[in-house]
């Protein structure tokens, strides 16, 4: 069975669509891009399905995912303050058929895809951070301190064709501690209430906005968030032993295959679950080895099929950082994972006829714009969660690649505050970037020239 025929099945086997509710328990309504395809996600407190509207003609959705009270796993943090995940939500879904023009659920319209994507917005680490084992407490409740519903206003107010979330999206995994008045009495753990605060709530005015493509953060990992990431975003039909529920199967849960959107006119932005990359090497006999060459095998055949390719993934693959724990030690460009998985099957590690790669994780907006056939590599980790990376220098060492004969040919970061990142399609193989902040205020203006990219600062 394809993908596409998968979504139209019902789960458990049940071959009966979920009985139509008008209720005005209506949690979220969004939409996700897939592989060939474009699904409605229905979030609701009934039992039921509301009423999906597709060019004036009713559809039924189906139920993805039920009530339900899911099995413990630890938080980040400490087992002692785990908690089961409650979802007492109905998941529901539908597939929106190539062509619709409009669609609604109860009177609400949905964001309609484009045959051709012309306005992006880039965002990523979006949630509140909330964690003991750093005593990080974000003042959740300061929408100066924890800005996403700012961010998502002035991103949709730009009016794109399409989201780009480059991962994490759940940082409250502990209680607030007494004394910390910024997030006392927020939600916390991964069941819904914290998915609802830290993500559907703020992020609601840029979910209404445009379709949404979304890459799995380390945050939705099995261990953590991965039980709502599977319920509610990831845009594959729910599939045995892939809703993170039982340990045993984090292996499988914690992997997907790559799929790609289409951008329309042969450009398109592929999707990698590598959100349990990691920083260290990654050994042969280690799952992941097969599941990340597999990955980036399957790049290659995309991006030899297209004119243009943005790749998405949660680590930055290219990226320039400080050693975790060492801010007095010169940056690294590069990620061990990669370059002991990808770079033992591909010299240039990178796929040829990847054009740009997409990453969050460092909580910094960062642009790297490399030598030669090397893709260039943007960081948009900064549209809400506590920025806590080490201001990178202005100048870095001039021995700084992630692969030999590979030098920088541009490098620029941004560390003092949140933002949101636009890409305009101008050309076939061209776009004009702008970085911004929170408030919409420009920060940075870039251009993409195929593999090749270039930044202007404005000020900052």
């Amino acid at each position: 069975m394809g993908l596409a025929g998968a979504l139209a099945t019902p789960a458990h086997g049940d071959t009966k669509a979920p009985a139509v509710v008008n209720d005005a328990r209506l949690e979220a309504a969004y939409v996700i891009m897939g592989d060939g395809f474009a699904t409605v996600r229905i979030v609701t407190g009934a039992a039921g399905c509301p009423a999906l509207t597709i060019d004036a003609k009713a559809q039924p959705m189906i139920v993805r995912a039920p009530h339900a009270s899911l099995p413990l796993r630890p938080t980040a943090s400490t087992i002692a303050n785990s908690k089961p995940s409650v979802f007492p939500i109905t998941v529901c879904e539908a597939s929106l058929p190539p062509g619709a023009k409009r669609a609604s659920v109860d009177g609400r319209p949905l964001p309609m895809p484009r045959p051709v994507i012309r306005r992006i917005v880039v965002i990523g680490d979006t949630g509140c951070r909330l964690k003991a084992s750093e005593n990080a407490y974000q003042a959740c409740n300061d929408p100066e301190a924890y800005p996403f519903a700012i961010v998502a206003a002035h991103a949709a107010a730009w009016h794109p064709d399409l989201v780009i979330h480059v991962g994490d999206y759940l940082y409250r995994e502990n209680p607030c501690a007494p004394g910390h008045a910024g997030c006392a009495g927020s939600p916390w753990g991964y069941g819904w209430d914290s998915w609802k605060a830290d993500f559907f709530t703020p992020g609601a005015a840029l979910l209404a906005a445009a379709p949404w493509t979304v890459t799995r953060g380390n945050h939705e990992s099995c261990e953590r968030a991965g039980q709502g990431w599977w319920r509610l975003l990831d845009p594959r039909a729910m599939q045995p032993r892939h809703d993170c529920n039982d340990a045993a199967d984090d292996v499988t849960g914690n992997y997907s295959a790559p799929y790609r959107v289409s951008l329309g006119q042969g450009a398109q932005v592929v999707v990698m679950d590598l959100s349990h990359a990691g920083k260290k090497n990654i050994a042969a006999d280690d799952p992941r080895y097969d599941e990340f060459v597999s990955t980036h095998d399957a790049l290659a055949r995309y991006a030899r099929n297209a004119t243009f390719t943005f790749a998405t993934d949660h680590y930055p693959i290219l990226g320039v950082t400080i050693p975790d724990g060492e801010p007095d030690k010169p940056p690294k460009a590069g990620n061990k994972a990669f370059q002991s998985t990808f770079g033992q099957v591909d010299k240039g590690l990178v796929p040829a006829g990847v054009d740009v790669l997409l990453a969050g994780h460092v909580h910094l907006w960062e642009h790297v714009d490399y030598s030669g056939n090397t893709p260039s590599q943007f960081i948009a980790g900064f549209s809400g969660t506590q920025e806590d990376a080490v201001p990178l220098p202005s100048r870095l060492p001039v021995d700084t690649s992630p692969l030999p004969g590979v030098t920088i040919r541009q490098f620029d970061a941004w560390t003092d505050g949140f933002g949101y990142m636009t890409m305009e399609r101008t050309g076939a193989r061209s776009w004009k970037v702008t970085v911004r902040h929170a408030d919409g205020s420009l920060l940075r203006r870039c251009r993409i020239r195929g593999n090749h990219t270039y930044c202007e600062p404005i000020f900052g």
